[in-house]
């Protein structure tokens, strides 16, 4: 099960990254960065 979650947070994660690559909006990409930190932290199962 816990294979099932972190598959689709890093699937999730890697959308939001490359929105974030391709945005021109500064204040964009920092909204998404502000999503991809706790997502990389639940793929590593940080708290």
């Amino acid at each position: 099960m816990t294979f099932i979650y972190r598959g689709i947070a890093l699937f999730v994660l890697a959308f939001v990254l490359r929105c974030m690559l391709r945005e021109k909006d500064f204040w964009k990409q920092v909204t998404a960065t502000m999503v991809i930190v706790p997502l990389a932290m639940r793929i590593l199962l940080i708290k």
